[in-house]
């Protein structure tokens, strides 16, 4: 039975922030994976596929159900307030696994819910909706409770917070941070090119000190082979300004996005003194910064006045409970 995806995703739009208004971050690749338009895409789809195939084989679910017993509806809604997403995930998921169960949201993918209210109505052979019921509960609680921590965060600084690489399950904990109004970030390791410590150490090593090869590595890469964008590590503040310095004077002189620049571990104070000082040598403009490590909500505040383009962290979507959902069976 193929079931159609339109009609349950909505989308949650926050407003604008300062430093992003004046160029498209390109950490905001959430397009890539969902659009209000046309919902998830190929890509995401074929993740669902994968983390949908994991769930269920992990349930002892090794072929699709039969549809055995008599007929019911079960409720599923909202114990607490939330961001919901994963009506993809479950819409696929009854499509390949449960064709005789069907499906009725009445919060799509990026809607707000109060806690009390209804999500959506199973209906189906008994036997088949009381064996999906975990799994689907798994997964849309697991991707609503990320998307409502991000929606938290990006409350305070929109479109400046960024995920990391650091999750737990891959492109859907990005569409979850895209659905609450975070940024994705790099999609897989090959989006994008992002140089660290550990990168550095094996380039250019007839160089002595780190910041000799960062300077190196930026004058000599492609600037055009690096992806979505080009991104280097920097530990002080004196390998920040000399990143962006290299990098301003290439851009003089070549067509190049900016370049993206983390200032790892540093404190909202020597955020604010490094852009300031970017602003005054007239390099600021070649550059995105980023912050990451130790970012903490109760600081945010001060996180987003810095003078930062992006703030990253992995604090939105690991180690998140869960949004409170519960399923309950018509008559009970």
């Amino acid at each position: 039975m193929k079931r159609s995806l339109e009609g349950c995703f909505e989308v949650v739009i926050g407003p604008p922030t300062n430093m992003a208004d004046k160029h498209l971050l390109p950490h905001d690749r959430g397009h890539e994976l969902w659009t209000m338009e046309d919902g998830p895409s190929r890509k995401l789809m074929a993740s669902i596929d994968r983390w949908v195939g994991a769930m269920v084989a992990d349930d002892g679910i090794e072929m699709p159900l039969s549809g055995a017993g008599p007929s019911i509806e079960a409720t599923m809604y909202a114990r607490q307030d939330g961001v919901v997403v994963g009506c993809a995930v479950v819409d696929y998921m009854l499509q390949i696994w449960a064709p005789s169960v069907r499906v009725s949201w009445f919060a799509g993918d990026g809607k707000r819910v109060s806690e009390g209210d209804e999500i959506a109505v199973f209906s189906g052979s008994r036997d088949d909706v009381l064996t999906i019921e975990r799994v689907a509960l798994n997964a849309l609680g697991q991707l609503s409770g990320i998307a409502t921590e991000a929606k938290r965060w990006a409350a305070i600084a929109p479109k400046q917070i960024a995920c990391t690489r650091k999750t737990v399950w891959g492109l859907l904990d990005k569409w979850a941070v895209h659905m609450g109004g975070g940024l994705t970030h790099r999609l897989s390791k090959t989006d994008a090119v992002m140089i660290k410590e550990n990168d550095l150490a094996t380039m250019h090593e007839h160089l002595e000190t780190h910041a000799d090869r960062l300077a190196t590595y930026l004058q000599e890469v492609d600037g055009q082979t690096c992806g979505a964008f080009l991104e280097v590590e920097t530990r002080n503040e004196k390998e920040a300004l000399m990143a962006a310095m290299v990098w301003s004077q290439r851009r003089d002189a070549e067509d190049l996005d900016r370049l993206v620049i983390m200032l790892d571990n540093f404190s909202p104070e020597q955020c604010k003194t490094v852009s300031e000082q970017m602003e005054t040598q007239g390099v600021r403009e070649h550059v995105v910064l980023e912050a990451s490590g130790n970012i903490v909500f109760a600081d945010l505040k001060s996180w987003h006045e810095c003078g930062l383009d992006v703030v990253s962290t992995s604090v939105v979507n690991r180690g998140v409970a869960p949004l409170d959902v519960s399923m309950l069976v018509k008559g009970l």
